[in-house]
């Protein structure tokens, strides 16, 4: 059963139900490509700044979505991501980073960690992997960004293991999520990008490429680390089939937005 569910009728967003059901105050979600204010080809709910998009459009993107993820504007904090494995744990004192310009963001940062209430973690993408961490032991959450960069310099592993270090987190009580991403279906790669991974090689296509699944080359990580499987959630929209839903780089030739994976708790549970 896909695990993060469109709610049209209330926001274009897709939620992850079953941990927001299970715990009070938790908001986690993804956006879709709708619902914004931004024109053509950013249209229409781009969060992201790095786009050429119109930096007016990108603030009004931001504050519905946290409107609708249900916090204030100042709760939006961001990093300005490079593809890489570094991770920063988000206190109360970062609270806000990069909600109005990249060089307010957390600089050179492609995971975010924080057991802080009242912040919104978020992370933008456009068919790289979002993945998400929640620790319901020591209240503790993580997003992570992950491409085929950041998936060989194992992103995954690395913020469960930030987790453990900086909250207590183990990851046998830790659940998992892996949200919309280009699908195995999409995502034709060549030898060099197959030679950093680890794991199972795929099989070479006639053309001598290879369609990388790097949903299932991060679940493995993932249970590599430690967390159950059973408590791995993994999406199955790809974001390069569905343009219609979702931003993608490769199916647009670059020239798109950015959807935002959330997470975070509630200063107020409603």
């Amino acid at each position: 059963m896909e695990a993060f569910v469109n709610h049209k009728q209330e926001d274009p967003s897709f939620r992850i139900d079953r941990w927001m059901d299970k715990f009070d105050g938790l908001s986690v979600g993804f956006t879709s490509r709708l619902g914004g204010v931004s024109q053509q080809p950013m249209d229409s709910l781009n969060c992201a700044l790095h786009v050429g998009d119109r930096i007016e459009d990108v603030i009004s993107n931001r504050r519905l979505l946290a409107a609708h993820a249900g916090f204030a504007f100042d709760a939006w904090t961001c990093a300005e991501q490079v593809h890489g494995n570094l991770i920063r744990k988000v206190s109360k004192h970062d609270k806000g980073a990069g909600k109005y310009s990249r060089d307010q963001a957390i600089q050179d940062t492609d995971a975010l960690i924080s057991n802080e209430i009242g912040v919104m973690l978020t992370a933008f993408f456009a068919d790289c992997v979002p993945l998400y961490f929640i620790d319901p032991v020591h209240r503790a959450i993580g997003l992570a960004h992950a491409g085929w960069k950041g998936t060989a310099l194992h992103m995954a592993e690395r913020t469960i293991e930030a987790m453990y270090r900086e909250f207590g987190s183990r990851p046998t009580d830790m659940l998992a999520a892996i949200g919309p991403s280009i699908g195995v279906c999409c995502y034709e790669v060549n030898n060099m990008v197959i030679e950093q991974l680890d794991g199972e090689r795929p099989a070479k296509q006639d053309n001598g490429r290879y369609m990388l699944d790097l949903k299932e080359t991060n679940r493995q990580f993932m249970i590599r680390a430690g967390i159950l499987p059973t408590n791995i959630e993994i999406s199955e929209w790809c974001t390069s089939c569905n343009t219609d839903l979702f931003y993608s780089h490769r199916a647009e030739n670059g020239q798109t937005g950015r959807m935002t994976a959330w997470i975070g708790w509630k200063a107020e549970v409603t």
